[in-house]
């Protein structure tokens, strides 16, 4: 089967089997585990219709793995701490509102996924580590460890029951920097597959351009800067902190108000 076609039959199936499990219980406990175990099952699926693959083609299968068990646990551990996710208030009572979220979800893992399908049903022979698979696996490496790194210091700082957001560690140089390590991470495993890209292959560049803009401007960032303007917009530390921190890509902060004055 074309691994295409068999990643979008995967995508569908996983959100299909977690929609009705959510729409018949009403609960929120794999809803958003199901974001990273979609990626999982989908990428084991690939793995082992092709497992007699270079394993130059199946490493982004077998690196999206990892990252959707990491974030799968972090994720199933969140939740099952908080039991609701608000996000679907008003609509897991309602069944065809509810299944529109799951469909969005299973379109949203088949795109992202593109480069990581197209590594594997790329016609280039031979497939090596070559240089831009070398520095796809240290710029994945470098988004994967900034992604868990947010993770570990924002559940540390929630423990802490200090109130307020986290402003400390990666925090300090953006306000965003789980998101950014995980948009680095999508674009690291591109910069990988384009030695095996040819002809329709490179419209899997959508892949990192979807994720990012869904972090940036859809259901990442957005909603969360929203939130966080309704909780903290009238403490001049928090809107410090906002003029202070890069919303996204990691930078020094800026000047504090007293010295940007001077």
């Amino acid at each position: 089967m074309n691994p295409f076609v068999l990643s979008a039959l995967a995508a569908v199936a996983v959100n299909g089997i977690f929609f009705a499990v959510a729409a018949i219980r009403r609960t929120d406990v794999v809803t958003d585990l199901s974001y990273s175990l979609s990626f999982a099952l989908v990428s084991i699926v690939l793995i082992a219709r092709n497992f007699g693959a270079p394993s130059a083609a199946l490493a982004p299968a077998a690196l999206t793995l990892l990252w959707a068990a990491r974030l799968g646990s972090y994720l199933f551990g969140r939740i099952i701490k908080i039991k609701v996710d608000h996000r679907f208030d008003g609509m897991r009572e309602v069944p065809l509102s509810f299944a529109k979220f799951w469909i969005l979800q299973a379109i949203a893992v088949f795109v992202i996924l593109l480069p990581v399908v197209a590594s594997i049903a790329s016609p280039v022979s031979p497939r090596t580590f070559g240089p831009f698979e070398v520095a796809g696996l240290v710029l994945w490496l470098a988004g994967f460890v900034i992604e868990v790194e947010a993770d570990t210091q924002k559940s540390a700082f929630k423990k802490s029951g200090k109130p307020g957001v986290i402003t400390t560690g990666l925090w300090a140089w953006s306000r965003h920097p789980n998101y950014f390590g995980e948009a680095l991470l999508w674009w690291a495993l591109f910069l990988y597959s384009i030695p095996a890209l040819e002809g329709l292959l490179w419209v899997s560049v959508l892949g990192p351009v979807f994720i990012t803009i869904l972090l940036l401007f859809v259901s990442g960032i957005p909603l969360l800067e929203k939130s966080a303007d309704a909780k903290y917009g009238s403490d001049p530390a928090y809107r410090e902190y906002k003029r202070r921190t890069s919303i996204f890509i990691p930078f020094p902060p800026k000047p504090a108000a007293k010295e940007a004055s001077k």
